[in-house]
């Protein structure tokens, strides 16, 4: 290892040690050792220290044996002669760096709480998100589960222009990679020059501003060590696991732009403990030797036009971008992208207008593949902060192309349609909405472009189950009523249809094994009945994946013989579970929560609990960020469940699964439901009411208490009591 990397990292480790322990000494005088610390809504306390060490820092004074550990673990600075070997002292100081930027970062959360904000959102006031919560790790951790992002770069300084950081950044958005950004040069932020050139930043667009110092860069590593333990299932403290996990697993790299001081070396150093390389922009010494990491170490003096891609060749990332050809960037971290008010050129749907989308079958000789009609104005025919109906209808034809798929390719016109810059689209069928915002109009954005993408994409990601495909969008008020009508009849024949399969009317279910990228002993199996845990797969989405890809994650997997009906358990499903898990699991049952239930991972939608004392079960939705009367919150239960276990008592679902029959049928199903949070029970308010009524308890949506009547089991019992609630009633669930 480079002598000067090795002596600049261990300096700047000892000075930030210093640091920490300097402004510990200050705040414990002010508050003593029982105040609390920690960084908000996170079961991981301080995820870097807690994974690596398994040490749970929660107040001020637990702080002092984690310092005299970061001090035993420093290694002394290089010598000039007769210095010992470089690598081992680097590792273990930018390790420690890590250490003592939680205890930096945590003393900021206790002395300045409104220092970072809360969310995913940054303000006009505010940029900086500070420490992602338990609640987004979980929800941006399903999309490196499922490749939508490939990685992360977590960069450090800032570029020699706004213009050049709008480059960097839009290029690693349309690889789909997240960045962190974090530290300054020279006074100027990457995330500042990126606000100042117009660029939206935020979670919903992967452009993560945790904040404004270099201390601020350890909720990078903390992000990938609650991965490795929430999707992994690695115990706190088995550091080795951790790392190795992050090396093979979660596939991040460093981007210094600017002098790199000691302290940046120390993070970088930190950083090749994970697994994850550096690659600069200056002419700091490279480290090009394998050995921690998958390729080379340390990279610099690479122009800031190859920067993006020799970063992603070193960390030996697979990246797999669509060239849509449409005048505007094209990528999924565009999809958070939101348009307001001035920004708004053209809008459809939403309310103002009708808006409806469809996809439909036709013979071939009634489909000309690439055909793209806009039929009523288009966007060069209105002027600004204009309002149009639209009607979008997709006409498909092929051999393998069944009625069954036409949903599953309308599903994706949402993501599609949004990964467009400078467009947002919300919703999907009749409640579609669209929003094109004036930049995207000024770069040649126009409404037939619409349907260009959705040619190119579906052709890309769907095209082994239809031929051709061509595209009618209508933007004439009578033409959209009258598509509106008909796909409506469409929708409700389709829906009857879904809704009238049985787990009995097929031998066949599928497997999901997506998450296994971050969760390896967990296999979902899905049947008609149990749609998958994340709540982005039911059977019908699995079937048509196989058709696709016969070699990809959805697999059909055999019932085989009847072991347990009532527990919902198969001969088949356990023979492809126990290879599948690869001898971890043997059996699960899908229709209980008592008896070996499912095994759950992180990316789970929602989780339910068992309460004795009501008779019943709870359960707990993802956003839902506060306390539940089973004691734990969402991010506890994850993180205690998650990772690929079967808990008894305890079980992963999505939240379709609550109103389908044959949930926790063993135990009674949708009757022993007592709580939910108040946001769950309206999101389902229709369809709970739709099948209480169905079980003969039409008032049961009423009945479940929520958390504006307690937290707790001892509060909500008196209110089921008052309402009479059906599992007070029915035999003991334990």
């Amino acid at each position: 290892m480079s002598k000067i990397i090795a002596s600049a990292a261990i300096r700047g480790a000892h000075k930030i040690v210093a640091q920490a322990e300097a402004k510990w000494k200050i705040v414990m005088e002010k508050h003593g050792p029982n105040e609390p610390v920690g960084f908000p809504n996170t079961a991981y306390y301080l995820p870097v220290i807690y994974g690596i060490l398994g040490m749970k820092i929660e107040k001020l004074g637990d702080m002092e044996k984690l310092i005299k550990k970061c001090k035993a673990l420093l290694p002394p600075p290089v010598k000039e002669t007769h210095h010992l070997p470089y690598l081992g002292p680097a590792l273990d100081a930018g390790m420690v760096t890590f250490f003592a930027e939680e205890v930096i970062e945590a003393i900021r959360y206790l002395e300045e709480p409104n220092f970072y904000l809360r969310g995913e959102d940054v303000t006009d006031e505010n940029i900086w998100l500070g420490a992602a919560d338990d609640i987004i790790l979980r929800k941006r951790g399903i999309e490196f589960v499922d490749g939508t992002a490939p990685g992360f770069a977590a960069v450090l300084g800032a570029a020699p222009t706004k213009e050049i950081a709008a480059q960097i950044a839009q290029e690693l958005q349309q690889k789909n990679i997240y960045v962190f950004m974090s530290a300054d040069y020279n006074g100027t932020r990457f995330s500042e020059q990126l606000v100042e050139a117009g660029v939206q930043i935020g979670w919903p667009t992967r452009l993560v501003s945790f904040g404004p110092d270099v201390s601020s860069t350890v909720f990078a590593a903390g992000f990938a060590t609650r991965a490795a333990l929430s999707f992994g299932a690695i115990e706190p403290g088995d550091f080795r696991k951790v790392l190795i996990y992050n090396k093979d697993r979660v596939f991040a790299f460093a981007l210094p732009l600017g002098y790199v001081t000691d302290e940046w070396y120390a993070n970088a150093a930190g950083a090749l403990n994970f697994g994850f390389p550096t690659i600069a922009d200056t002419p700091i010494p490279q480290i090009l030797p394998t050995g921690i990491t998958t390729y080379e170490h340390v990279v610099s003096n690479i122009p800031h036009d190859q920067i993006v891609a020799k970063a992603i060749e070193v960390r030996g990332l697979k990246v797999n971008v669509a060239e849509v050809p449409i005048p505007v960037a094209f990528g999924p971290a565009f999809e958070g992208e939101r348009v307001r008010g001035d920004d708004i050129y053209l809008e459809c749907g939403g309310g103002r207008t009708h808006m409806v989308e469809w996809v439909t079958s036709k013979r071939m000789d009634e489909v000309e593949d690439g055909k793209i009609e806009v039929i009523g104005p288009e966007i060069t025919d209105v002027p600004a902060n204009s309002k149009l109906p639209m009607a979008i209808t997709v006409e498909v034809a092929g051999r393998q192309m069944q009625e069954d798929y036409e949903p599953i390719l309308e599903r994706q016109i949402h993501h599609l349609i949004n990964y467009a810059q400078g467009v947002m689209h919300i919703g999907q069928r009749d409640i579609a909405w669209i929003r094109i915002s004036k930049q995207a109009v000024e770069k040649g954005f126009r409404i037939k472009h619409i349907g260009t993408l959705l040619h190119a994409k579906l052709h890309q990601d769907f095209g082994r189950i239809f031929d051709k495909l061509q595209v009618k969008i209508y933007t004439d008020g009578a033409q959209v009523d009258e598509k509106l009508a008909r796909a409506r009849e469409v929708y409700h024949i389709r829906d009857a249809r879904i809704e009238g399969m049985t787990d009995e009317t097929t031998d066949l279910y599928y497997s999901c094994t997506l998450c296994q990228s971050f969760a390896p002993s967990h296999v979902c199996v899905i049947s008609p009945e149990r749609t998958g845990l994340c709540g982005s797969y039911n059977w019908m989405d699995c079937k048509a994946a196989n058709e696709i890809n016969p070699t990809g994650p959805n697999q059909p997997v055999p019932k085989g013989e009847t072991i347990d009906p009532k527990l919902g358990q198969w001969k088949g499903v356990n023979e492809f579970v126990l290879k599948a898990s690869r001898g971890k699991i043997d059996h699960y049952n899908f229709y209980s929560i008592i008896n070996d239930p499912m095994t759950t991972c992180g990316c789970c939608e929602a989780i339910a609990a068992v309460l004795p004392m009501a008779n019943g079960v709870m359960t707990v939705n993802r956003e839902y960020a506060g306390d539940t009367p089973c004691g734990m919150k969402f991010t506890t239960l994850a993180g205690t469940i998650g990772g690929g276990l079967s808990t008894p008592g305890f079980v992963g679902h999505g939240k379709y699964n609550i109103t389908q029959r044959k949930y926790l049928a063993a135990e009674g199903g949708l009757l022993r439901m007592v709580w939910m949070p108040k946001m769950l029970k309206e999101e389902l308010r229709e369809r709970l009411t739709k099948r209480a009524t169905e079980l003969g308890v039409p008032n049961l949506f009423d009945m479940i208490a929520d958390e504006t009547v307690g937290v707790t089991e001892d509060a909500i019992l008196p209110f089921l009591q008052e309402k009479g609630h059906p599992a007070l009633k029915m035999d003991p669930i334990l």
